[in-house]
């Protein structure tokens, strides 16, 4: 707690009793001066006199003991919220409204705390659920594959066609975890600055094309038309494996959600400046607006129990954003249930 060796401690009654003994002694002293001394005036004068020197007197009294009484430990507390906001001394004197400084000053800091606080609840929602999601996707796969295993271990290894079903489920099971492990690692990566890109001037077209014919292998994919509508000899400044990973996030999102018979197009304009902006956009089942502000974050499932059983591990989207953000560029997404779906993601123009 911060101190002040020069502030003597003084209560409301210290200061009443001081102020009067001050002014009684000194308007005695002027009424004593008055009757005794070489001066004498009439009794009128003497009262005006000993009236103006009590004003003044008490004028000084009260000026001096109110100084002392609020105003130093208005400065005391002035220091003690610096010191608490700035984590060290204050570098400013309070300004002669002290009290309306010190009013200023704690609604500033109340502000800031209710934002912190705001923002600290906030945090620890986003951790709850997120480490809730990530058991829940882990806990899933985990227990497949314990059963798979549990069920060969009680006689299902005796039936050849039997055993080699629940080992391929098995395996796909132990795929799943570990896309959930490498889509983790890599935002890790991303976020930490640790997995550095490798930009190069390369056509987008052609980073489009390669993702669209593995989405198409997809199931469902066939009944689904994928287009390309990116203009050739557009060229943008990338690392092309990693934005190759960016179009099939979004494709396979916008296939595993589409309509059959739907289209899923990809469109890229050249902006003014040095930026390129890439549209996908799918005429599938779409997205209700409560879900899109959330829609980046990690694990994060607009319908759960459909997400889950049509695969993916809840992190494509995150990747996406971490992807084109460490690009430079910025994503932005639109969206209405039963109209489709809108990506839009800026990226660098090569140079």
């Amino acid at each position: 707690m911060p101190t002040d060796r020069s502030f003597d401690p003084i209560t409301p009654r210290k200061a009443g009793r001081t102020t009067a003994t001050f002014v009684a002694v000194f308007t005695m002293a002027i009424g004593i001066f008055l009757a005794v001394g070489p001066v004498r005036l009439p009794p009128v004068w003497q009262a005006v006199v000993i009236g103006g020197v009590a004003f003044l007197a008490t004028y000084i009294a009260v000026t001096a003991a109110v100084e002392r009484y609020i105003n130093a430990r208005l400065r005391l507390l002035f220091r003690m919220v610096h010191d608490l906001r700035t984590g060290g001394k204050p570098t400013e004197e309070m300004e002669a409204d002290s009290i309306g400084e010190v009013r200023n000053t704690l609604e500033v800091w109340a502000r800031e705390k209710r934002t912190e606080i705001a923002e600290l609840t906030e945090r620890e929602k986003y951790r709850r659920e997120f480490i809730g999601n990530l058991s829940h996707e882990l806990k899933t796969p985990l227990f497949n594959i314990q059963g798979y295993v549990l069920t060969l271990l009680d006689g299902g290894l005796e039936d050849p066609k039997v055993a080699r079903d629940f080992l391929e489920r098995a395996a796909r099971g132990s795929d799943r975890l570990m896309k959930i492990v490498e889509d983790l690692d890599m935002i890790s990566k991303l976020e930490n600055g640790v997995l550095a890109l490798k930009p190069r001037n390369t056509e987008l077209n052609s980073i489009v094309s390669d993702p669209m014919v593995e989405v198409q292998r997809l199931p469902g994919a066939q009944n689904i038309r994928l287009i390309n509508s990116v203009p050739e000899g557009l060229r943008v400044r990338v690392d092309p494996a990693k934005c190759a990973q960016v179009f099939t996030n979004l494709l396979e999102n916008a296939v595993r959600y589409g309509k059959p018979g739907g289209e899923v197009e990809v469109l890229a304009y050249a902006l003014d400046g040095d930026h390129v902006l890439v549209e996908v956009r799918d005429n599938g089942i779409g997205i209700a607006e409560e879900h899109l502000p959330r829609l980046f974050e990690r694990f994060y499932r607009v319908n759960n129990s459909r997400a889950r059983h049509e695969g993916g591990s809840g992190l494509g989207l995150a990747i996406v954003k971490h992807i084109v953000e460490a690009h430079g560029g910025t994503i932005t997404v639109k969206s209405e249930a039963g109209h489709g779906t809108t990506f839009g993601f800026t990226l660098p123009k090569a140079k």
